[in-house]
């Protein structure tokens, strides 16, 4: 499955969140790829929002994992301070990613700088900006461990 979608406003961004939002279910990971300010942040807002939370979403950047209370858990992850699946792994988070344990979904920004320490997921989300509002979302599924 791969899904294109051209997204030109806020908008269409919370609408298209709508929709990837009833795709979700405990114990899914999703990773987030896209350049810096392409957006990664505001479509996990909008989806925590679409799941049902109230809570204040923001960028898990120093705090590296925010956690939202929705329908289930939603936990964001930012790995863009880390430099490694073994610093990632030193402050407890291998115990996210392990799928049958997993109460939530968890959404990973920046999974290429802790490489190996996610061997299966459900989606990836490749975001592309296109202008000042205007977005390329690009959702593929994702891999499981033996690698489809």
């Amino acid at each position: 499955m791969k899904i294109k979608m051209e997204i030109n406003d806020l908008n269409q961004t919370k609408e298209f969140a709508k929709v990837f939002a009833k795709m979700l279910k405990p114990s899914m990971i999703v990773i987030l790829n896209g350049d810096l300010g392409s957006g990664k942040t505001t479509f996990v807002k909008e989806v925590v929002e679409a799941l049902g939370s109230e809570d204040v979403v923001t960028s898990p950047t120093f705090n590296l994992l925010n956690i939202y209370q929705a329908n289930f858990p939603v936990y964001h992850f930012d790995m863009y301070r880390l430099e490694s699946a073994e610093e990632a792994m030193n402050v407890g988070f291998e115990e996210y990613f392990n799928k049958q344990n997993l109460d939530g979904v968890c959404f990973v920004e920046w999974a290429e700088n802790v490489e190996g320490l996610i061997n299966e997921y459900d989606f990836e989300v490749e975001i592309l900006k296109n202008g000042e509002t205007a977005r390329t979302f690009i959702i593929k599924e994702g891999k499981d461990a033996v690698g489809n």
